[in-house]
């Protein structure tokens, strides 16, 4: 019976995980200063410019897992900015008390996003 709403049941998946990214991208607009600077004090080169490109890489990858154009390319795309920024921006091991939790729940969701990421290229074509 489920196979009858394969499209429709891969349709959705493609919506919530691209759209996660489609969102958070245009989020990352509005703290643009707070980012950069974090980035920044991190070490990150160039920092406002690779936020920038981290941000277009959301959005236009997200856009592209949703619309099913280039999935498997975009899907990759999102898997290396995740591996990239996970461990950036939820640095669980550098906290303590509410903050770690905080960031432990980020490092955890990202690290299942990876996984619909990896399942979604996996898909045949």
């Amino acid at each position: 019976m489920m196979a009858n709403f394969e499209n429709e049941i891969l349709f959705a998946a493609r919506l919530l995980l691209g759209g996660a990214f489609v969102f958070a991208g245009l989020r990352n607009i509005q703290n643009a200063g707070f980012l950069t600077q974090m980035m920044a004090a991190r070490g990150v080169p160039e920092a406002r410019l690779m936020l920038w490109l981290g941000i277009v890489l959301q959005v236009v990858s997200g856009a592209l897992v949703i619309s099913g154009v280039w999935t498997a390319a975009a899907g990759l795309c999102l898997v290396l900015f995740l591996i990239v920024a996970t461990p950036m921006f939820h640095n669980f091991w550098d906290h303590q008390g509410p903050e770690r939790a905080s960031r432990i729940n980020g490092f955890v969701g990202n690290v299942a996003l990876t996984g619909g990421f990896l399942a979604l290229v996996a898909q045949p074509v």
